[in-house]
Order: structure tokens, then sequence, then C-alpha cells
């Protein structure tokens, strides 16, 4: 039953943002005395609805989107001169109808975040640090760029003082590109320039750096060498035989170091310090039957809530909602000049996985979270200056109004020809990285 989730948060998800972006053109129109005909989630076949007024309001059979079909509106139909039709307004209201529906989708985004951090603002503490290596990957990009544990990374590109959430989108939007860095290491400065490599199935940048993120253990499995030597849930793991455990990383790497010999463990309990002997043992890492030592433990992560104020939550969500924005744009334009890989890009299998999995997560804030992060995704794809999506309307709009008249109908025929077969191009695209990134070994 667990994986009936999946299919319900994606409609959940999807349903919700379709309907709040086509609310938003539907609304304007109406404002502006357009004649809306169809208002309808999903595409294809009419399953359900009803008609009220001029408006069909109908479920359509493919619940992949949806429209509003408003009168006139195509402009390769001719027109017949009714004020009702779209293209009798002037282009000022139809740039407003235009704009309306990622707008609604932007506006429910920062809705969603203010909600969420005015409720229950939880992150990894970390995030908001600086950048403070706990460790680094052997011959990993960082390692080759001279980085070294106990180094502050004090400027990447045009950042300075960056903290961990600002420092990581610029290694994942850069693989194998080149990114200025300045380290600070005691009193020295050192500048330098690592290159992330392309790295998993969608092919971002990854410098091999780890974070200062402690361990703290969440459970330790009775009978396991952990348990047994006397390690708690809500230990902070300190060190492996005097060697300083940073991050989750170090915890495993001195295992291994320690293979199945007897191995001092020392651990912050309640403010003391305390030593324990654990032996590792060797077992199954994973699914691909990789064998590792282990103690026994699952951890947890040092946390930050917060619950915000509404004037501090809104500005928060404002700043969350600009900064992704940005990055989604950084995106595109690196994607068109080659610099990343379209495998970056998901489409529907993708959301309803990620749907799926904030589904199973405890509480309303995970799938609310990624509610809001996919608004904003379909407000800015929504804005780029392709005809037929909202933007690409607007760009036209704003071109007609430059010149004082409308672009000829055979060049607005032939524009949105190509920009029908470039999305359904796309689309094709699209669905087959989520076909690749979901099937083992075809990516």
């Amino acid at each position: 039953m667990s994986y009936l989730i999946y299919p319900a948060a994606t409609a959940v998800v999807l349903g919700v943002l379709v309907f709040v972006h086509e609310f938003g053109h539907y609304a304007v129109a109406k404002l502006c005395g357009v004649r809306v005909e169809v208002f309808s989630l999903g595409f294809g076949k009419r399953l359900l609805g009803f008609t009220r007024g001029d408006t069909d309001y109908r479920i359509s059979l493919l619940p992949i989107g949806g429209y509003v079909k408003m009168a006139g509106e195509n402009p390769m139909e001719s027109r017949t001169g009714d004020p009702g039709e779209f293209m009798s307004h002037p282009r000022w209201q139809r740039f407003l109808i235009a704009i309306a529906g990622p707008a609604m989708n932007i506006v429910l985004a920062i809705g969603v975040f203010t909600g969420v951090y005015m409720s229950h603002f939880e992150r990894p503490a970390y995030v908001e640090q600086p950048v403070d290596i706990g460790s680094v990957l052997p011959d990993s990009a960082g390692a080759r760029a001279g980085i070294l544990s106990g180094d502050r990374i004090i400027q990447v590109m045009d950042i300075s003082n960056p903290t961990w959430d600002q420092f990581a989108p610029k290694i994942m939007m850069n693989p194998d590109q080149p990114v200025d860095v300045t380290v600070q290491r005691g009193s020295q400065i050192i500048h330098t320039t690592l290159t992330p490599e392309a790295t998993g199935k969608e092919r971002i940048g990854d410098a091999g750096l780890l974070p200062v993120n402690p361990v703290l253990v969440d459970r330790a499995d009775a009978g396991l060498p952990a348990y047994n030597g006397g390690i708690r849930p809500g230990d902070r793991i300190l060190s492996i035989n005097s060697t300083t455990v940073h991050n989750m990383q170090d915890l495993i790497d001195s295992l291994q170091a320690a293979k199945n010999n007897p191995t001092a463990v020392k651990v912050l309990r309640g403010g003391k310090e305390m030593t324990f002997t654990v032996t590792p043992e060797l077992a199954d890492a994973d699914q691909s039957g990789e064998k590792r030592y282990r103690i026994g433990i699952t951890r947890d992560e040092i946390k930050q809530v917060d619950k915000l104020p509404f004037q501090a939550a809104v500005y928060r969500a404002y700043s969350e909602c600009k900064t992704n924005s940005i990055l989604i744009f950084e995106l595109v334009g690196k994607m068109i000049r080659g610099k990343v890989s379209p495998r970056q890009v998901s489409g529907p299998i993708m959301i309803g996985k990620i749907s799926g999995d904030a589904a199973r997560q405890k509480g309303w804030v995970p799938l609310l979270i990624v509610m809001a992060i996919i608004s904003l995704n379909l407000a800015v794809f929504n804005l780029l200056p392709i005809p037929i999506l909202d933007g690409g309307l607007m760009l036209m709009l704003l071109i007609e109004s430059v010149m004082r008249r409308d672009i000829k109908q055979e060049i607005k025929e032939r524009v949105y020809q190509a920009a029908f077969v470039f999305l359904i191009l796309f689309a094709v695209v699209v669905i087959y990285n989520d076909v690749a990134k979901t099937l083992p070994g075809l990516s």
C-alpha cells in the first residue's frame, strides 16, 4: 500500500500547482472582461465537470497539467471583433493575463515557505555556518586543488565569506568548470582553483569537500559492537583511536583503518567525555554486497529548529525564492551554453518520486517544501521567452508594443510551430532523463 503514496502525492502536488497557475490566468482574464470558455485540470477527453456562465469547468483524462481556454486566444485564428475575445483587449491587459499564472505560483511558493518557517523551520545546523572543511576525499577536486581539512573557504567566485548553503550550489552548478576559491589556513591566505567533477546520474559538480558535521548516535543496535561497548543514543562521537571525527565519512574511514581490532571510541555524553572500547565487525554495507567494517549505529544530525515571526518568515521565504529563481535561470543559461548536462532537468516521473519520498516522511512539512520548490520551478519555466509559454507571449507583446503594431500573422505561425516542435523534443529529453535516472544502469 505504501507505493500508492507516490501517485497520490504526485496528484496532490501537481493538482494544487496547476490549479493555482491556471486560476491566476482565469481570475485576471475575468477581471479584464475576457470570456473564458474552458477551465480544465488535465488534458484530453473531458471526464466530468459543470458549466457556469460561459465557462466549462472540467477535469480531463490526462492529469499532467491543465489549461484555461479564452475566446479568441489563438493568434492563428481569425478575429471576429467580439469585445470578449482575448485579442480584442489592449496589450497591457493581455500581458497581465499572461504573467498572472507564474505570479500565482511564486505567491504560492512564498506563502508555503512562510507558513513552514513560522511553524517549524528545520535545517542541518552546518548549512548556515562558514565553509569550514571537515575532511577532503582522496583524489577529489578539492584534494587536487590543495585544500586540507581544517581550512576555511572565505571566497568562492563572487561570494565573500560564504556559508555552506551558498557554497554548495556554486560547486554543483559548475561540473568540469574551473571555480576560483580563496582559502584561509591559520593566518595564511591561499588563492586556488578547483574543478568540480561531474558525478552521479545528474552529472552535478562535486568537490569532495565535507563539512564539520558532528556524528550523533540516533540508535545503537542491541547485540552489535557499539551497544555492547557502552555507546548509547544521544552520544556524540568525538574521535576514533585519537583521530578526530568531523563527520560521518571520518567515522567510516577510521573504522576501515581499525578493521576488527579493539578500538577506542571517545564520545560526549551529557557534557562529559567518555571513552569506550569497541571492536568493529565486517558486514554488508549496501545492496551491492560490498563489505565494510561497522559498529552498528544509526547517525543523527545536529539540526537548527526555529519558529520565525511573520515578518521574518516572509522575508526569509522571499529571499529563498529569489535565490532559487536566480539559480534556475543560471542553470538554464549554462545548459544552453553546454556547460551543464541536460540530465540535471527532471520531469513528471522524478516529480512523482520526489513527492512520494517527501510524503513518506513524518509530518506535512517535507511535502509542503517540495510543493513550494516545484511551484517556483514551474513559475520560472513558464517565464522563459519561449512561444506557447507565458514568457513567450509576454515577449511578443513587448516587441509589438515597441513596434507599435502587431507582428505579421505568418511570422507568428512559423514561430509557434517551431516552438511546438522544440517543446515536444524537450519533453522527450526530460522524460528520457527521468527514466534513465530511475532504471539502474540505463544512465
